[in-house]
């Protein structure tokens, strides 16, 4: 074998690890999400879950705030937990998220709700899919994004407070254009980052973990943006 088959055949194995690490990435954040629709229909149709979570507001904050601590945990300590630890952590995140959201199948409607979902979906699907296949270097987008994301969170928390409905729809279509952005540079990213060679090892399994939180958050910050502007309240 000469020296360009050598290449060509590196290169082949390099793009099918790359594919069959994105796949486990999608599986894992599909889990998330399943895992998440569930329990926020769950929670939903039971009137003591709702009672229990939206009467308290301790109880509330200190889902959200657990939500946070399980995002930064698990961002920060990876690399000294074991596989088993990080899937737990995430998928438990993934409940905490589903008690959270339950309010909106509260306040929309359930058609609203699927028929936002899939839009997400297929926006989700789209981006992700440019993400992966496009040689553009998305590096400086995403870094106008992230500063862009910084933004976003800063007016939403001053809004949380002054109640402006103009200032409500400016960071409603700022979300989700930045969101939509997003999904196409974290994809990128995430392709990067996947260490070829280690496929099948804890490692391998951390990154995949770590490239699903990131999609998800994506996935549910867009959907949420979206129903802003599509959703039907009841």
């Amino acid at each position: 074998m000469d020296f360009n088959s050598r290449i060509i055949l590196d290169a082949a194995s390099i793009e099918r690890e790359q594919a069959s690490f994105i796949t486990k990435v999608y599986t894992w954040m599909t889990v998330a999400l399943v895992i998440t629709a569930f329990v926020a229909m769950f929670t939903a149709s039971s009137p003591f879950m709702l009672n229990l979570i939206f009467s308290s507001r301790i109880v509330f904050w200190g889902l959200v705030l657990g939500q946070l601590g399980m995002v930064v945990y698990l961002s920060s300590a990876i690399g000294r937990m074991s596989a088993n630890t990080a899937t737990i952590v995430f998928l438990l995140y993934s409940v905490v998220t589903g008690l959270v959201l339950s309010s909106i199948f509260v306040i929309f409607t359930a058609a609203s709700i699927a028929s936002t979902f899939f839009v997400t979906a297929g926006t989700f699907g789209a981006m992700s899919m440019y993400g992966y296949f496009t040689k553009r270097d998305l590096t400086k987008l995403g870094s106008l994004l992230v500063m862009a994301l910084i933004g976003l969170v800063i007016a939403s928390i001053v809004n949380w407070f002054w109640a402006n409905s103009t200032l409500y729809w400016i960071t409603t279509y700022a979300g989700i254009l930045i969101f939509v952005g997003l999904i196409a540079y974290d994809t990128q990213k995430i392709k990067a980052m996947n260490v070829i060679g280690n496929e099948g090892t804890d490692e391998d399994r951390k990154e995949a973990i770590m490239g699903a939180l990131t999609l998800y958050l994506d996935f549910i910050n867009l959907f949420l943006y979206l129903l802003r502007l599509l959703g039907s309240k009841k």
